[in-house]
């Protein structure tokens, strides 16, 4: 298990990136299943970002956990930003993607997208502090 805490900003996203695809990397991950656990914990962590902290005028930081059993890779994002369920967000349904995008609402897209790429996610909020847990399958 390893533990990091980065500044919550969007320079910081290219460190999380780097942070998880080398865990992914080194369970043996394929490069898509690796894309898409990338994708997901990148967008998650945008919205921490800019959804938890910088529309409220705050900072913070984001604490990752990587954790890899025989079965799982397991990426837990924790931050005291304001609490957000992304699951809550309107998720698009299938008319709304065949919609062209000039038609369509703002946001939920990338939270959608990520979801889908990941076996397993849970939100969480205890104590003032929200918890994004997003899991993938090992090979």
């Amino acid at each position: 298990m390893t533990r990091h805490s980065i500044p919550a900003n969007l320079a910081a996203l290219s460190s999380i990136r780097q942070l998880v695809t080398q865990a992914c990397q080194e369970a043996g991950l394929s490069e898509a299943a690796s894309y898409r656990l990338t994708l997901a914990v990148d967008e998650i962590a945008t919205n921490i970002i800019t959804h938890g902290y910088q529309e409220h005028g705050a900072t913070g930081d984001i604490a990752i956990t990587i954790e890899r059993t025989d079965h799982h890779l397991t990426v837990i994002l924790e931050d005291t930003g304001v609490a957000y369920d992304p699951r809550e967000q309107g998720m698009p349904t299938a008319d709304d993607l065949d919609k062209p995008l000039s038609d369509r609402e703002i946001g939920g897209l990338g939270v959608f997208l990520a979801l889908q790429g990941v076996d397993r996610f849970d939100y969480q909020r205890r104590n003032a502090v929200n918890r994004n847990t997003l899991e993938v399958d090992l090979p």
